[in-house]
This record gives C-alpha cells, structure tokens and sequence, in this order.
C-alpha cells in the first residue's frame, strides 16, 4: 500500500442542487490481494478489496456491508449517470434530503436478498 497525502487537500465544489465543497486528501496505491478499511465515528467499516483484474468496490452487499452498518443502492442523478452509494444506517434522513436536492432517483436499494434476486432476472 502506498498513500500520497495531499497537504492542503484540493478542495473543489460539487453538486447539481445545494454546491458542497469536497477536499481530495490523498491518493491510495493498492498492489493485488491488498485491501483497507474505511471507518466512521459511530462504527461503521467499508473495505475496499484489489485484485490483479480491478477492484471489490464493495464487501458483500447483503452480509458484511449491512453488517458494518451501511445500506448499499444504487442511483441514476439527473444527466443519466448511475452511482452506488452506501447510506450509513440511521442517516437515512440526511440522505433523502441529499437525494431530493440532487434529484437523485433511487433505482433499487441494494440491501436485501429480495432486491438482488429481481436483478438476475
């Protein structure tokens, strides 16, 4: 693993509705069969997995990401592009809010066995 801290972060603005500012910190340099863990304060943990052909974006999305208290979905935004994002449980509310603003349209939560079997068809 290899991390390039940016110091300042670039910071730059983002969103279609309300601009909110972002700060890049850094740049992470995984090598095949590395992984990190990403936390919050209250908890909740997403790994990022290389492999040699890419990436694992997500750990399991119906085990060990609900069990790490996020919610996975996935969005289509307002000029046609799709997003998987990870709602942390209990902020559903900010969420709604975010995804009103945005005028974010929920395709299929990603959360539940039953939303994953209806896409295998």
């Amino acid at each position: 693993m290899k991390f390039e801290p940016k110091d300042p972060p670039r910071r730059f603005e983002v969103g279609f509705g309300e601009t909110l500012e972002m700060a890049d910190c850094g740049r992470l340099e995984l090598a095949p069969d590395e992984q990190v863990t990403l936390t919050t304060a209250a908890g909740s943990e997403y790994d990022v997995a290389r492999k040699s052909w890419g990436f694992y974006a997500t750990p399991s999305l119906n085990a060990r990401l609900t069990d790490f208290g996020l919610r996975g979905l996935l969005v289509r935004n307002r000029i046609g592009r799709y997003f998987v994002l990870l709602v942390e449980r209990g902020h559903e509310d900010e969420f709604e809010h975010y995804r009103a603003i945005e005028e974010l349209e929920v395709v299929t939560w990603l959360d539940n066995d039953e939303a994953l079997e209806r896409l295998r068809g």
